[in-house]
């Protein structure tokens, strides 16, 4: 039996690869800015779910539990494009992954969910550029 990974691991076991993948979806998400806090270069955002405050140090360094949400959920074709893929507190992603993922394409109301989350992350675009 394989275990699937976890995304919303305690920081300190972050890895570089976790801490660019978290940076950039927040570079491409407006609710994302940059900020100080406690004296310290962060992003601060809001989660794709429930609109809690999400917290990344300059590094990409997590603080508190922030977790990449796939979107459309990897076992049904979704993919690591940068418009399947939000920022979520962990609390949020756990839910929709033991609650929605298993049903989405076959369970009219996850889809409409789904499509919601999708076009909440659209609206929230902005190129990296521009971060």
């Amino acid at each position: 039996m394989t275990r699937r990974r976890r995304e919303g691991v305690p920081s300190a076991r972050v890895s570089a690869g976790q801490r660019a993948l978290l940076l950039s979806i927040a570079r491409t998400d407006a609710s994302f800015e940059r900020m100080e806090l406690q004296g310290r270069p962060v992003w601060v955002g809001r989660c794709i779910h429930c609109n809690s405050r999400l917290v990344l140090e300059s590094d990409g360094k997590p603080v508190g539990s922030v977790t990449v949400e796939h979107l459309v959920p990897q076992h049904a074709g979704g993919t690591d494009d940068p418009l399947n893929l939000a920022l979520a507190c962990a609390r949020c992603n756990h839910l929709k992954g033991v609650r929605q993922d298993r049903d989405f394409g076959r369970d009219p109301a996850v889809d409409a969910m789904v499509e919601r989350l999708l076009r909440k992350r659209r609206a929230r675009w902005r190129d990296a550029e521009d971060a």
